[in-house]
């Protein structure tokens, strides 16, 4: 792969550095887990924590919004929880003797909804809608969501009984799935020390940057440039998801979409020896795979049975595809 057009993409790099490093005093650990967040941010995806309770998912929710100073507005979903529970509702006030529209938590920038799937179909579907289409129907009206609108849904896997399993059409609104895993020994006892202070460490969170540095961000991530030998490579990856006779449903062409839109926003917030460059290379790509995919592909009956996992047949089948060689690295 020959260098050839470059975006300047210190304005992201700059960005993402401050508010990674600003998240790292309430979220302690797993850095990667910040920078995957941060890429869906840019790329204007939305993320799944699927983790067990207490691995950290709200505070770090909480922390990435303190520091990007936006609106912030958290949902616990339970089985009685209704579409205008979280759209809004139209409320009768007596003074004025007229009905005023309540806006509902989906209506901020930055939302944590919390235990997803103990939500019920009709009300994912609310949130599909926000979630795709930027927008909320309410009240007969459509309100347009922020430009900046970021979803950061969690899932229990341990707990399935009072569920209702998300729709294939959800699970691929979201850019990425991540599992954040319990912290190290050495992070755990940071967390302990940090809870010997009276407050909780996300109030010690100041802004660190705005709006308009952010949407400058998005803008930015769109023109970092992707070599077509990585494009190839891409596109190598999925459709060996669609050919493997393990997999019943392989990524559709939307995960590759979205593989290719992180990668290019991975690629201007990773840390050093790669940080800050504007272009895109395959480890970027190898990272990512198994969270763009893991929601997106379906094993067979049979080698579900046999106890296979998708995160470790993609890893397997990245193993098959050969890597392009860079020059520009």
């Amino acid at each position: 792969m020959s260098r050839t057009e470059y975006t300047d993409t210190a304005p992201v790099h700059a960005a993402a550095s401050r508010i990674a490093q600003t998240v790292s005093t309430a979220f302690r650990g797993k850095p990667e887990t910040v920078d995957h967040i941060l890429a869906a941010f840019f790329s204007g995806g939305h993320v799944l924590l699927e983790d067990v309770p207490g691995t950290g998912k709200t505070i770090l929710a909480r922390a990435i919004a303190k520091a990007v100073d936006l609106p912030f507005s958290r949902i616990q979903c339970t089985s009685d929880l209704m579409p205008a529970d979280i759209t809004g509702v139209s409320v009768f006030s007596p003074r004025t003797q007229k009905f005023r529209f309540r806006k509902g938590p989906l209506m901020s920038t930055i939302v944590l909804v919390d235990e997803l799937n103990r939500a019920t179909p009709r009300t994912q579907s609310a949130l599909l809608e926000a979630m795709a289409e930027g927008q909320i129907s309410a009240d007969g009206r459509l309100f347009p969501l922020s430009d900046l609108f970021f979803v950061i849904a969690t899932e229990n896997p341990v707990e399935q009984e009072g569920t209702f399993p998300l729709p294939e059409a959800q699970k691929d609104r979201f850019l990425l799935s991540v599992s954040p895993g319990y912290p190290s020994a050495d992070d755990e006892r940071l967390i302990l020390e940090s809870h010997r202070r009276s407050g909780h460490p996300v109030d010690d969170i100041a802004p660190v940057t705005g709006a308009d540095d952010l949407r400058l961000c998005k803008r930015l991530v769109t023109e970092v440039h992707v070599d077509p030998a990585v494009r190839d490579y891409m596109l190598a990856l999925s459709t060996a998801t669609r050919n493997d006779p393990r997999i019943a449903l392989g990524a559709s062409p939307r995960g590759t979409l979205a593989l290719y839109r992180v990668s290019q926003a991975l690629s201007t917030i990773r840390r050093p020896p790669i940080r800050g460059r504007s272009w895109v290379v395959p480890e970027d790509v190898k990272e990512l795979l198994v969270p763009c995919f893991l929601k997106r592909i379906l094993l067979s009956t049979e080698y579900l049975a046999r106890g296979y996992k998708v995160a470790d047949l993609v890893a397997e089948i990245a193993e098959t595809i050969p890597v392009p060689v860079s020059r520009d690295v």
